[in-house]
Parts: structure tokens; C-alpha cells; sequence
């Protein structure tokens, strides 16, 4: 079908590797850890005019710069909603059970025994989930929290939310994230990235919030400003937090790193065989269009 060059490994290329994909070849298939700016899209005017993204998260492309340089961009939405959504409640179960806590402690053989008031945790049933972003991923959690944990479920989002989309979780709508914020004993976050959310959680944010809840992130880095989440862990602003996506990823706040009431995973919410492959099918169709002449499904710029 293609004649296609493999990266060995899959780790992220460099801006010098980027342009020279685009130089040599008609398509590029990037990941969200390749940072796709000026100098790769400026390459060639005459190399590959599509670019082929292995995500649904286009913000490691710059989406204008690619508008003006004419190159096309798609990207693989609609199938990570599930796995993300499990991962998501994993990590709300790790955060408020303290259970990352209890695996280090035991791995180290610091475990002297069952004890009546030994790591005590907060039970999730019963408590009140607060959604920021009530797209497919923001759904597919409330669905999970509401009927497999028992929780209340209240969201807010920035466009209208059919009354179906809505039944299935029973989930309540509030009109700010500030009220979501103060009436939430977990907020769970699920916006893309984009220049309005970055740094939508900051100190002002974390003040909202109960002094007993907890934050979950698995939707992007920069929408939590980390030092300002480190200072509210470390002094007891909130409870504790879980989280699956960092603002400069692969690095990590050292500050998070060393505190023990953060749930730490490493960017797994979409990664299951099933969702990679389907995220690969999708590349591929988007491929096939654009090379056909035919409508792109996933059609970003």
C-alpha cells in the first residue's frame, strides 16, 4: 500500500529528523511527542504535504504555520475514549485509597503489619465527581463513576450537553468551573490543550477547592500549572492528586516525585493493544484518503 520508512525504536525525532522526513517522503506520521513547528513545516515546499498524526492531541503541531504552509493535518479521535475512561478511575481509586502509598511501603519493606488506623484513605461512594470537559472521555467517566462507584456526578463544559449524553450518568451541570470546583470532592479533568486551558488549574483554582479533595489529570499537562499543584499538595491545600500526563513530558516535577500523596502513572491512558491498533487503522484511512482525493475522516487543518 505504502512504501513506508520505520523508525526503529518509538521514541520522538528530532526537529532535524522531522524535516528531513518531510523533505523525502509524501506523508508524515507523527506521535504526540514530536514537536511539529516552523522549522519542520517550512522544510520543503515540495515534500510531504500531510501530516498524519498517531493521536487524538494535535498541540505538539503548530496548527497554523501548517494552515499557511498548506500541509494537511489529521488526527485519530474516537477510540481512546474507553481505555483513557478506565485509566481515569484507576487513578481516582489510587489517589483516594492511597494505594501507590502502600505499594512503595511494602516494596520497601517498611510493612510492619495490619493495623487499625494504618494508611486510612476516603471512600468514593457516595462522594461527588466534578467533570471539567463532558466530551467522549468526560462521559465515558462519568458513566464509570456513577454506576460501577456510586458517585454524584456534576460536570462543567463550555458548549451544551444533550439531555441524553447527560441521562446516562446522571450527571448535573453547573455553570462555572469555579462551582465545580468548590463542590467536588473528586475533579477529575478532561479538556484538550489549547491556549485558553493551559494553566486552567493554578493556585487560584487549587484554593477553590475542598481541603479534603483530590485532582485527577489524564487529559494534558499544561492545563495543571505543576508548581502550583506541588505547593497545594505539600501544604495541604488539597488532599492529594493522581496523574497520568505532565507538562513537560517525559520530565517530571521533582516536586511531585518527592511527595507521597500523588497517584504517578506514565502517560498510559489510551495504552491498550486494542486502542494503539485502532489508532493505527485510523492513520491509515486518513492516509488512504488523502491519497485517493476522497474526504478526510479526521481532518484537523
Amino acid at each position: 500500500m505504502f512504501d513506508a520508512h520505520l523508525r526503529v525504536d518509538d521514541t520522538g525525532m528530532s526537529a532535524g529528523e522531522l524535516a528531513n522526513a518531510m523533505r523525502s517522503s509524501d506523508a508524515l506520521v507523527s506521535t504526540i511527542t514530536d514537536r511539529i513547528g516552523r522549522e519542520v513545516l517550512t522544510a520543503s515546499p515540495k515534500g510531504a504535504r500531510i501530516i498524519a498524526q498517531f493521536g487524538a492531541g494535535t498541540n505538539n503541531i503548530d496548527l497554523e504555520v501548517a494552515r499557511e504552509a498548506g500541509i494537511v493535518v489529521t488526527n485519530t479521535p474516537g477510540v481512546l475514549a474507553e481505555d483513557t475512561a478506565d485509566l481515569t478511575i484507576a487513578l481516582i481509586l489510587m489517589a483516594t485509597r492511597r494505594l501507590s502509598e502502600g505499594e512503595r511501603e511494602l516494596r520497601a519493606g517498611k510493612w510492619t503489619g495490619w493495623r487499625p488506623t494504618h494508611m486510612l484513605g476516603a471512600r468514593v461512594r457516595g462522594t461527588t465527581l466534578g467533570i471539567v470537559g463532558f466530551g467522549a472521555i468526560g462521559r465515558a467517566v462519568a458513566q464509570r463513576a456513577h454506576h460501577g462507584l456510586g458517585m454524584r456526578v456534576i460536570y462543567f463544559n463550555r458548549s451544551p450537553i444533550s439531555d441524553s449524553d447527560r441521562a446516562s450518568s446522571a450527571a448535573e451541570p453547573r455553570e462555572s468551573l469555579t462551582a465545580v470546583l468548590r463542590e467536588s470532592d473528586v475533579v477529575s479533568l478532561h479538556v484538550p490543550a489549547t491556549a485558553e486551558t493551559r494553566h486552567l488549574i493554578d493556585a487560584t483554582a487549587l484554593r477553590t477547592m475542598k481541603r479534603s479533595a483530590v485532582l485527577i489529570n489524564t487529559a494534558r499537562g499544561d492545563v495543571v500549572n505543576e508548581p502550583a499543584l506541588v505547593a497545594a499538595l505539600r501544604d495541604g491545600v488539597i488532599a492529594a492528586a493522581g496523574l497520568d500526563v505532565y507538562e513537560r513530558e517525559p520530565a517530571v516535577h521533582p516536586g511531585l516525585l518527592a511527595l507521597g500523596n500523588v497517584a504517578l502513572l506514565p502517560h498510559l491512558g489510551s495504552a491498550t493493544v486494542e486502542t494503539r491498533v485502532a489508532m493505527g487503522m485510523k492513520v491509515v484511512e486518513n492516509l488512504e484518503a488523502y491519497f485517493a482525493g476522497t474526504e478526510l475522516p479526521n481532518r484537523v487543518v
